[in-house]
């Protein structure tokens, strides 16, 4: 079933600057296919074998179809048992035999040239494929943020499928049938008269620019073709995943409305798409067909006037269909290689997305010496035009606690995000982040994510098993570590209360679990891989108050001696953070411990006593209940 996009958007058109573009992909390509030069060349060589070996079929059938006119002139003067027919007949018994190796010859090269270049091919596949995808999660969270990953998804395998056909279809198929054009065009040119070379040269040159010509015109409906199914790809992943958000407003309707409206639109590019495959298709049987007429009638007077024999008219015409069959496929093949090359110039389009979070040229990896982490007047913003974090200044010492509390929207997680580095701060106006002395933009990204570890607030889980989940924090981790792991975040029971245990499958996001127990594997994924600084982003805010207390016991054992951001809506779980920090608007507002910010009175304070409240109503209700 196909899937179609509601958008109203259509495709870029071919431009002038396609061919170069076309080139550009292909020289992309090239570089992979260099590893295997001497398999590309010994493919190469079977090719023209092949070639060499099909162009002797025609020739070996004109001398069997003389043979036969000269058997059978014999026959009607009565000679038929005289000694020149009986050499002839053993002449024609080789002759078959001839014909009959020259046809395997063919086949047997063709083959070869397969099985060398297999290898060439896949693997190509597998490098570009392997690269795009280390290059995507090399990419800042802003560029995924800004893309739709069903689409991409798409990108990525068509391009990949490009480049099989592309390499397939310039091996096995246009390549080819050039070898053969100039083999034979030369063979007209010495065995027979040049018209035959010139016509047979003028048909393939009208036939190629005519179907360029007209493929190019048409290339923008496949294009707007590409365009929709991505779009619709990526549309209906995203509708699959939010199933839940369809049923609870009941738009069901509203879906199958906008699928109806994506219907009429593919329809209407699918019927001028056809009715301009039919034009190319009609016109190119038309140029075909003149040609064959031209040649035919040339070689038929030449029979009639006795400058050729009926071989030589069944040669000419032979060779003529074996360029004109292949070349009518080559209509094809132009169509779908162009199709191929748009594919992968959309791959690779992906691969030359720049990364907006590079590390620097010989950037060393983090060296931990005790783990003091510091923002230093940290200025930034996900859009220039609103600014998230104003002068920011704060340091956690190594080995402790820093609370960072406030209102939603304050900049809380955009903290975690920059230690992370999803963003670099500007630096000339941006401030700067170090973690012991060592400004994090100056380091390598992978050493420093190896050293945080993170609960965050929303927990999305692989569609894979809770072991592979846990496991994920440490993959090189025994099962006994990770179970242990689990067992510090009280999830070991709940796991072996399952049917598979361990080898529970999560689902899509890990939608099978509540969130208290997604929140709990995270927890557990984190203790697995045993960092020197820790982030606990809203760690408990999926957890009911039971739950909560046993899991912040755990989690204040497991941040002793070790330097810790703790960002927290509820501040009962931030009482014995050595520093508290509250944020308001982007900026620090309050500093201190949680007695001496209880006794300022100020936003602290006030947060305190409203939650205090809260909490108070709902144990009475509790009670009452």
């Amino acid at each position: 079933m196909r899937r179609y996009s509601s958008s109203t958007e259509p495709a870029p058109a071919a431009t002038p600057g396609g061919a170069r573009r076309d080139w550009q992909t292909i020289r992309s390509l090239l570089p992979y296919l260099a590893d295997y030069k001497w398999r590309v060349a010994l493919a190469l060589s079977c090719l023209l074998g092949a070639k060499l070996a099909n162009l002797g079929v025609p020739i070996v059938m004109k001398h069997i179809v003389d043979g036969l006119a000269s058997m059978r002139q014999l026959t009607a003067l009565g000679r038929a048992e005289h000694e020149p027919a009986i050499v002839l007949a053993g002449g024609m018994g080789m002759l078959v035999i001839a014909y009959a190796l020259v046809r395997l010859s063919t086949s047997l090269f063709t083959e070869l040239r397969e099985i060398l270049f297999s290898k060439v091919t896949e693997s190509a596949v597998r490098q570009i494929a392997l690269k795009v995808f280390r290059h995507l999660h090399s990419l800042s969270l802003r560029f995924h943020l800004d893309r739709q990953t069903g689409g991409m998804s798409r990108d990525i395998e068509r391009g990949t499928r490009g480049i099989s056909q592309l390499i397939s279809y310039s091996l096995y198929s246009i390549l080819p049938t050039l070898v053969e054009v100039a083999l034979v065009l030369g063979f007209f040119i010495v065995k027979y008269e040049a018209y035959y070379a010139l016509v047979a040269f003028a048909a393939l040159v009208i036939y190629i620019v005519f179907t360029v010509k007209v493929t190019e015109w048409r290339t923008h409906f496949r294009r707007t073709m590409n365009e929709l199914d991505s779009r619709a790809n990526a549309r209906a992943i995203d509708s699959l995943l939010n199933y839940e958000t369809v049923k609870y407003f009941g738009n069901e309707e509203w879906e199958a409305r906008r699928y109806d409206e994506n219907l009429k639109r593919y329809r209407a590019a699918a019927i001028r798409s056809q009715n301009s495959l039919s034009l190319l298709n009609f016109g190119q049987q038309a140029i075909i067909g003149t040609g064959l007429v031209f040649i035919l009638w040339r070689a038929t007077q030449g029979v009639m006037a006795g400058r050729l024999t009926l071989g030589d008219l069944v040669l000419v015409n032979t060779f003529m269909l074996q360029l004109y069959i292949p070349l009518n496929f080559l209509g094809v093949i132009y169509r779908e290689l162009k199709q191929s090359l748009t594919d992968m110039d959309r791959m690779f389009t992906l691969l030359g997305a720049a990364r907006e979070v590079p590390d620097a040229p010989g950037a060393p990896p983090l060296a931990i010496r005790g783990g003091e982490v510091r923002f230093e007047r940290v200025r930034f913003g996900y859009e220039r035009s609103r600014v998230i974090l104003q002068d920011v200044s704060f340091s956690i010492a190594a080995g402790t606690t820093t609370a960072v509390v406030g209102p939603s929207g304050s900049g809380k997680s955009t903290l975690a995000r920059l230690l992370f580095r999803f963003y670099d701060l500007d630096r000339e106006a941006g401030g700067a982040i170090t973690i012991d002395g060592q400004d994090i933009r100056d380091v390598t990204q992978d050493s420093l994510r190896a050293s945080i570890g993170i609960v965050p607030q929303d927990t999305v889980l692989f569609n894979d098993t809770i072991y592979y989940n846990i496991a994920y924090g440490r993959p090189e981790a025994t099962r006994e570590q990770v179970i242990a792991a689990a067992r510090a975040a009280h999830i070991h029971d709940f796991i072996e209360g399952l049917p598979k245990g361990y080898d529970t499958p999560v689902g899509e996001r890990g939608l099978k679990l509540s969130g208290g127990e997604k929140q709990r594997v995270a927890i557990a994924r984190t203790l697995l891989k045993d960092p020197p600084i820790l982030i606990f982003d809203e760690a408990t805010s999926a957890l009911d108050s039971h739950s909560e207390r046993a899991i912040q016991q755990e989690l204040d054992q497991i941040a002793r001696g070790r330097t810790t951001l703790v960002i927290a809506h509820r501040l009962s779980t931030v009482v014995h953070a050595e520093q508290i920090i509250v944020m308001d608007h982007g900026r620090i507002v309050e500093r201190g411990t949680h007695a001496e910010l209880l006794d300022a009175g100020g936003a602290f304070a006030q947060m305190w006593a409203l939650q205090q409240r809260a909490a108070s109503r709902e144990r009475v209700h509790g009670e009452g209940v």
